[in-house]
């Protein structure tokens, strides 16, 4: 029912509009009793629990940062069967991101391209929501995503993360520092092992026991891969997340003209998903058994996530096959997961 649904009417919407049609949705299904009733269909199999970071998760798979930016759908998203939520990113100022449009779809390549460029409402907000959201005894494992925010000088990016990290780590399962989106100018500069080494430990110091992620962007060479993999079990992060999404337009099947008319932004979706493959097993050879690898891009089905947890990830995210399969689609993953057990 929800393909004829997307091909008759969400894909004729404006992307974000349909996007917060969606997400008007989900928080409904996390209110009583339309939780109970999802969660009774979609409850993972005790035999997917996973752990990881220190936690335990219902299934290996969650969804990943940017869907859920403002910590409003965690309850809905968890109803619908997501083993973790990772919400943001967040900045410690609030922003409204870059002018719209800034999201568009590539439907013929199950992708979509986004410059949304970090839009959310703060830190201080999503921090007063997390406090609530804590105190719930039934919920997923919630991760924080957190970036620099736009009106603050590249120089002074330290101290940025560093208030969001004060303010959200305590609140909290696992904080990711995002510092791979290529929406926002000057962050992917932040990826350099001599500017990341100084921003990744002030991080950490400020976290304290809260497990501290790093995410990276796939379009690094392999060597710098490494490098970040390296310095992140270094500095003694808990984690690394691969990958954020794409600059790369290559092997895509949508008309040019329409490529085109979407212009800059990250490349997310299906065409994504060999070279995030490759990040994963570049990371997982560079990095202790201990040490947590995040998998995400290009995941669209069971079979793709048992790929992913086989070359090494200890969990797996996705997103924009979210958009194009519907709301039954983590039920779909977890039950496919199971059967494979």
């Amino acid at each position: 029912m929800y393909p004829l649904l997307f091909r008759t009417v969400l894909s004729r919407l404006d992307p974000e509009r349909a996007h917060h049609l969606a997400m008007a949705v989900i928080r409904m299904l996390g209110l009583p009793p339309a939780s109970w009733i999802a969660r009774a269909l979609t409850r993972p199999d005790p035999s997917l629990r996973t752990r990881a970071l220190g936690l335990t998760f219902d299934s290996p798979f969650g969804v990943a940062a940017g869907f859920d930016k403002d910590v409003i759908g965690v309850k809905g998203l968890y109803a619908l069967g997501f083993g973790h939520v990772e919400v943001g990113t967040l900045t410690a100022i609030p922003q409204e991101g870059n002018p719209r449009p800034r999201l568009f779809r590539l439907i013929p390549d199950r992708a979509v391209v986004n410059r949304m460029g970090f839009n959310n409402r703060g830190a201080e907000a999503a921090a007063v929501r997390l406090a609530k959201l804590r105190r719930r005894a039934r919920r997923p494992v919630v991760g924080v995503n957190i970036g620099k925010s736009r009106v603050v000088d590249v120089a002074d990016a330290t101290a940025d993360y560093e208030r969001s990290a004060r303010l959200l780590a305590p609140l909290a399962d696992y904080l990711v520092v995002n510092v791979s989106s290529p929406n926002t100018p000057g962050l992917r500069g932040l990826q350099a092992v001599e500017t990341l080494r100084p921003l990744l430990q002030a991080v950490k110091d400020a976290c304290g026991r809260t497990p501290l992620l790093v995410k990276i962007a796939p379009d690094l060479p392999d060597d710098e891969i490494t490098g970040i993999a390296a310095l992140a079990v270094d500095v003694g992060l808990a984690g690394l997340i691969a990958t954020n999404t794409t600059i790369s337009r290559e092997g895509l099947v949508t008309d040019p003209g329409v490529v085109a008319g979407a212009g800059d932004g990250g490349l997310s979706g299906a065409p994504l998903k060999e070279r995030s493959l490759d990040v994963l097993r570049l990371v997982r050879s560079a990095v202790p058994e201990s040490f947590c690898v995040v998998s995400v891009g290009g995941v669209e089905t069971a079979a793709d996530v048992r790929e992913r947890l086989d070359a090494g990830a200890d969990l797996v995210q996705g997103y924009t096959a979210f958009l194009y399969r519907g709301p039954l689609w983590p039920r779909q993953i977890n039950r496919g997961l199971a059967a494979r057990k």
